[in-house]
C-alpha cells in the first residue's frame, strides 16, 4: 500500500513539472486599457533610415489590442475600468538593407518598428515597468520565391511587436 501511494506521488509530482503557457499575471489583473500611441517619429534622424506609413500608431495600438483579445488572458477594457494601462509612444520605424546581388540591387530588407512602453497599475499608480526601446521586426524579400510587399512585411513587424507586447505583459512577472 506504501509503494503504491509513493508511486501514485511521484507520477503526480512529475506530472506537475513542465511547461505552461497560462499567464504569470497577478491574480488582481483582469483587464487592461490601452492607450492611443503617441507619434514621435523623427524622420529627420540621419542614422535611421525611415519608412513613412500613415498612422502606424494607431495600427500599432491596434495589433497589440488585437493580441490582448487573442491571448485572452487580460480583457480589453476602458481606462477608467481597467486594473493596467499600457501607454506607449511609437518612436520609430526602420528598414535596414539586409542582402545585395552583385550589382549592388538591394534582395532582402529588414523593418522594425520600435515603440517605447509603460504599465500602470491603477490602483496604486505604480509604473510596474517601462520599456525604453521595444522592437517588432521582419525580413522580406522583394524577389524570388519568398517575394513580398513592404506592406505586407510592415503587418508582419506589427504582428512581432504586438505578440512581444502581450508576452512581456502577461508572463514577465
Amino acid at each position: 500500500m506504501a509503494s503504491r501511494l509513493l508511486s501514485l506521488l511521484l507520477v503526480l509530482s512529475i506530472a506537475g513539472c513542465g511547461y505552461t503557457t497560462g499567464s504569470l499575471l497577478p491574480p488582481k489583473y483582469k483587464k487592461i486599457a490601452v492607450q492611443p500611441f503617441q507619434n514621435k517619429v523623427s524622420f529627420t534622424d540621419e542614422n535611421i533610415q525611415g519608412v513613412y506609413v500613415p498612422v502606424l500608431e494607431t495600427n500599432v495600438r491596434s495589433a497589440i489590442i488585437d493580441r490582448f483579445l487573442f491571448d485572452g488572458n487580460l480583457h480589453i477594457a476602458d481606462p477608467d475600468k481597467a486594473d493596467l494601462i499600457l501607454n506607449g509612444n511609437l518612436l520609430a520605424i526602420a528598414q535596414d538593407d539586409l542582402r545585395q546581388d552583385v550589382n549592388q540591387n538591394v534582395q532582402e530588407y529588414r523593418i522594425r518598428i520600435i515603440v517605447s512602453l509603460s504599465l500602470t497599475d491603477t490602483a496604486t499608480g505604480k509604473v510596474l515597468w517601462t520599456e525604453p526601446s521595444f522592437t517588432g521586426e521582419t525580413t522580406y524579400f522583394l524577389t524570388g520565391s519568398q517575394a513580398e510587399s513592404q506592406s505586407a512585411a510592415i503587418d508582419a513587424a506589427l504582428t512581432d511587436l504586438a505578440t512581444r507586447v502581450v508576452e512581456r505583459t502577461v508572463e514577465n512577472w
